[in-house]
């Protein structure tokens, strides 16, 4: 009688096929494409560095004493010894000269900002649709979003750098000798808002931020002339937008931290 051999099929981890939509070695891991993947990984690598200035202005501000009446006087007066108060700093609004408005201004700005995350929302939603017409109208509420925030701050800025019209006294020990000085506004050097920290950790927070927000404007225009020229329409998708949007959502969201640490503590 014949023997008969048969031979077991082995398998190894080549002969396997996987989806070309998981981590192994896929074009879209969990699901998420490759340029979404790394809008996510720039944004958290971003999110340590703002973390980093908000921490560092926490700790500078917090080794200031505030202004406290019965330590300082009852009427509030700008000083190198104690903190600002940001109601007494931030309270100017454009053609509305000599008006105490406290925050009204800088609360317009965060609006501003706000109002135009939620048109970007309404850009992406457009884009699932495939609607054209509404992806260029709602980025384009976006950019003039973007843009009358950056001028809002640009007026800030100068408005801050200029200062009051009377300046704050100090007293200067030049040569053994006291000297009274008028500082008006501020710079990198000295201020008349408070300590010389307070408008160097301004400058530098508020102005990277803005930085962040000119980037995200001069993406949104790339983008929305990519969608009006009818590009995303026969690439099939409009996931730029998407990305694009991930980008501006994290701009809004960092300065509400910006807003609640410089403007409300």
């Amino acid at each position: 009688m014949a023997a008969t051999v048969t031979h077991d099929t082995l398998t190894t981890d080549s002969d396997q096929v996987f989806d070309k939509k998981t981590w192994m070695g896929g074009v879209e891991p969990m699901k998420v494409s490759y340029g979404k993947l790394m809008m996510w990984f720039f944004l958290i690598s971003d999110t340590f560095t703002f973390s980093a200035l908000l921490v560092t202005y926490g700790l500078i501000r917090y080794s200031y004493p505030a202004w406290d009446p019965a330590v300082f006087g009852e009427v509030f007066k700008f000083s190198n010894l104690y903190w600002p108060s940001p109601e007494h700093v931030y309270n100017s609004v454009p053609f509305l000269h000599g008006v105490n408005l406290p925050l009204i201004f800088v609360g317009i700005m965060t609006f501003i900002l706000i109002f135009s995350s939620v048109t970007m929302v309404l850009a992406v939603e457009a884009g699932h649709r495939m609607d054209q017409a509404d992806v260029e109208k709602y980025m384009l509420w976006t950019i003039l979003g973007g843009i009358a925030f950056l001028g809002s701050q640009a007026w800030e800025w100068s408005h801050f750098i200029h200062g009051t019209e009377t300046g704050t006294t100090i007293n200067e020990l030049v040569n053994g000798q006291t000297i009274q000085r008028t500082i008006f506004g501020a710079n990198l050097v000295e201020n008349q808002y408070g300590p010389p920290a307070f408008a160097d950790l301004f400058f530098f927070i508020t102005g990277f931020h803005g930085t962040h927000v000119f980037s995200g404007v001069v993406l949104n225009v790339l983008i929305f002339y990519r969608a009006a020229t009818g590009l995303y329409a026969r690439r099939g998708h409009y996931e730029m937008v998407e990305k694009v949007g991930l980008y501006w959502h994290f701009v809004d969201l960092v300065w509400v931290f910006v807003f609640t640490f410089f403007y409300l503590v």
